[in-house]
């Protein structure tokens, strides 16, 4: 496994493997790998011969009162864990060779990005979306692959890649869970004892939700009442939303006529965690 930290190096390295006729599969991650990141790495293997990883805590995305400086860096672990599962580049780059001195240029989606997240994360799809058009131009993979946790930031990298014709065929992957449901995320390790043990609630509820919808019911009120009952047994948890939207717009939807997202995302009590997750209903991302 090669470990690049110059992204020109980088780029250099892809176009040889394509003149080549390798196909190029990028995980896009932030480090502090768990299985779900696995999951994505060994889904990727199945459709590429290359298989590049990226690790970088992105600092665009983090606004000022968040957690970017307490974010997990086990460097050495994440890249013998990305090895030891098959991983052909790590491409690590530091900050200042992402973002040099004067840099000046970003990519910001319409309406879309204020919307769910975007409401109390002002910015935070702006770097999302500027560092992954920046990877997809240094890597230059053929697909990327993202889980279905991060429905929102799939659907917005879904309308920046043909807004701006990009090359790069985007790949959703199922939320990988703990064995009691909750969603996996570098963040949990974050969860005191108590909060941990609340924080099933988001998947209990959404699974509640699954259930009447597989009875019949389309009306998003008791859709999403049924996510909020499961909330409010707890004041571990605090919800910033609760929502059921349209899979390309986000417009909020009443009543199910095609396929939706519902969506949640808390804050716990103690450590002011802020933890995300969804179910498709009606079809996929």
């Amino acid at each position: 496994m090669k470990i690049v930290h110059n992204p020109d190096e980088m780029q250099n390295l892809c176009l040889t493997y394509r003149k080549a006729g390798d196909t190029i599969g990028l995980v896009p991650t932030m480090g502090a790998l768990h299985d779900g990141h696995i999951s994505l790495l060994t889904a990727i293997r199945q459709q590429c011969t290359i298989s590049v990883m990226s690790i970088f805590v992105n600092p665009t995305q983090f606004g000022p009162n968040e957690d970017f400086a307490k974010y997990p860096r086990p460097f050495e672990a994440d890249c013998a864990r990305a090895k030891e599962n098959g991983c052909d580049i790590i491409f690590a780059p530091k900050p200042e060779a992402m973002y040099p001195q004067h840099y000046a240029t970003y990519v910001n989606i319409e309406t879309i990005t204020g919307k769910l997240c975007g409401m109390s994360r002002p910015g935070h799809f702006k770097g999302i979306t500027t560092v992954l058009l920046k990877f997809f131009n240094i890597v230059v993979p053929h697909a990327a692959i993202f889980g279905q946790k991060d429905a929102q930031q799939v659907i917005v990298l879904k309308r920046m890649v043909v807004d701006l014709n990009c090359s790069v065929n985007i790949l959703v992957a199922p939320i990988v869970r703990e064995t009691d449901g909750l969603a996996m995320s570098s963040r949990n390790r974050y969860l005191t004892s108590a909060e941990r043990a609340a924080s099933v609630a988001l998947h209990k509820g959404l699974a509640a939700a699954e259930k009447l919808y597989a009875a019949g019911e389309r009306t998003a009120e008791p859709l999403i009442a049924s996510v909020a009952a499961q909330l409010s047994k707890s004041d571990m948890l605090t919800p910033d939303y609760i929502e059921l939207v349209d899979t390309v717009s986000l417009e909020s939807q009443t009543r199910l006529t095609a396929t939706a997202l519902l969506a949640v995302a808390v804050r716990t009590r103690e450590t002011r965690t802020r933890l995300i997750d969804n179910t498709v209903l009606g079809g996929c991302l």
